[in-house]
């Protein structure tokens, strides 16, 4: 029997997405920069730039290098501020018929919680992605979300204040991803994204310095889709909640791979500065690959994968 429109939507903590295909924060701004060059409506969902309680200009230029492979960059955590948010970027989030998810970061447990407080009083932004990537002030430096201890601590601070799906988005740049997924599964996460950006650098031999000014910044792009797949795959078989799929995901049979790895949706960060409208053209592309393969139902796959 020959399929005609295969289903492709999938449920993400309770989010009803039209298909799998995501956007991830920091490579597609706020939603309305790149309205023009992809049709937000043929997406499962966008997601914003990481916000802040206040505006933040970010790290000193140059802050962005093409490297083999990918890309490094040390923006900073650049951001507009949740006042400037709500004020400025909703209406047009309110103009557009997709989900739309906010990434938030704080640098104490207390600006975490009240960036949660903040976005679950914003009923255009249907989810929160935890950027928990970022120092702790108050301890001393240590990433939030390098300790699981520390990790639990501040999902469950921002759980305890919102009602809205709260995604936990876990770095690569740990010894045990199991344990950090299980902490904040433990701690009242609703879904998890992985993989961050890997910490990297890049040397100019000619100035004998390093490109970035902040000497090292954070490595994405197709290089470190087999590091991601492996996590992905571990964490899935590990927790019970979905996961979203993220690292060097470049086209519908990348996207494909990390569902059979267990992956309910996929973000698209990178593909977006060589193709603007690379969302959108793996979500026709993945439709395509399941015409053509006699897929149904999309949810037949994830997780498929034969071990």
């Amino acid at each position: 029997m020959s399929i005609v429109k295969p289903d492709m939507s999938v449920n993400l903590a309770g989010i009803p997405l039209r298909n799998p295909v995501m956007t991830a924060s920091g490579t597609f701004g706020y939603g309305e920069e790149f309205s023009e060059y992809v049709n937000l409506e043929a997406i499962g969902a966008f997601v914003t730039k990481g916000l802040s309680l206040k505006p933040r200009a970010g790290n000193p230029t140059p802050r962005i290098v093409e490297t083999p492979g990918g890309m490094l960059n040390a923006i900073g955590l650049q951001n507009v501020g949740i006042d400037a948010f709500i004020a400025k970027k909703i209406p047009f989030v309110r103009t557009v018929n997709t989900p739309c998810i906010a990434n938030f970061f704080g640098d104490t447990v207390d600006e975490y919680a009240e960036m949660t407080r903040r976005l679950n009083e914003i009923p255009e932004v249907v989810a929160l992605e935890m950027n928990i990537s970022c120092p702790n002030v108050k301890q001393g430096g240590i990433v939030f979300g390098t300790d699981p201890a520390c990790a639990a601590s501040v999902v469950a601070a921002c759980r305890a204040v919102t009602q809205k799906p709260l995604i936990v988005k876990l770095s690569p740049n740990v010894t045990d991803v199991v344990a950090m997924a299980r902490a904040c599964v433990d701690a009242g996460a609703d879904s998890l994204s992985l993989i961050n950006t890997l910490i990297g650098m890049a040397i100019d031999l000619k100035k004998r310095r390093p490109v970035l000014a902040n000497v090292t910044g954070g490595f994405s792009g197709p290089a470190i889709k087999p590091i991601a797949l492996r996590m992905v795959w571990q964490v899935a078989r590990a927790v019970k909640v979905p996961i979203i799929g993220i690292g060097g995901i470049m086209n519908a049979t990348d996207a494909l791979e990390f569902i059979l790895a267990g992956a309910t949706a996929v973000q698209v960060g990178t593909a977006s500065f060589i193709n603007p409208g690379a969302a959108q053209t793996i979500v026709e592309e993945i439709e395509a690959w399941m015409v053509a393969n006699g897929v149904a139902d999309i949810k037949t796959l994830i997780g498929a994968l034969e071990v």
